[in-house]
């Protein structure tokens, strides 16, 4: 990671889609199970942001970045902005393809979104920084802005609850 960001601290441009396959699986997939149907959409203004800020810093400031966490931080601010933004508005009605069939989940899937949309939004940001995207605790304390300790009791306590909620469905 601190050879990717001496590379961006060189040339941004010539090292971001680096960056961008670096992070983009587990930031959509962390962002799906933190926002549904929006990761997509997230996934990409995070990355377009992340552009924008890594052309105006200096080389210095780039190469002290610790990646993950300052892309996640971006991309959490999104994901509140859009939960926020979704929370003004009605449910949209989900559109049929232009062939009237819809897309099927895979039902695990939907299962686990299910069971995670339960938690609270601090344990479930914390279990999905740490576990699916794999975040260091020290990371998910930078992105979320929260104490490290806490960052821990979150997601101790959302896998614990996690645990009753698959319990109780059997």
């Amino acid at each position: 990671m601190d050879e990717l960001c001496r590379r961006l601290a060189r040339d941004v441009d010539a090292a971001f889609p680096d960056l961008v396959s670096h992070l983009e699986g587990r930031l959509y997939t962390g962002l799906r199970r933190l926002h549904g149907d929006a990761a997509e959409d997230l996934t990409q203004e995070t990355f377009i942001r992340a552009y924008r800020a890594l052309r105006t810093y200096d080389p210095e400031r780039i190469r002290s970045l610790r990646l993950d966490g300052w892309v996640w931080t971006i991309a959490l601010n999104l994901g509140r902005n859009h939960a926020r933004d979704r929370a003004r508005r009605p449910i949209p009605v989900p559109l049929d393809d232009r062939h009237g069939v819809t897309d099927p989940e895979p039902a695990d899937v939907a299962a686990w979104d299910r069971r995670l949309r339960r938690l609270p939004a601090p344990q479930r940001t914390a279990v999905v920084l740490r576990h699916v995207a794999g975040l260091s605790y020290p990371e998910i304390a930078a992105a979320t802005g929260r104490p490290e300790g806490t960052v821990k009791a979150d997601v101790h306590r959302g896998l614990a609850r996690l645990r009753r909620i698959i319990e109780e469905e059997t």
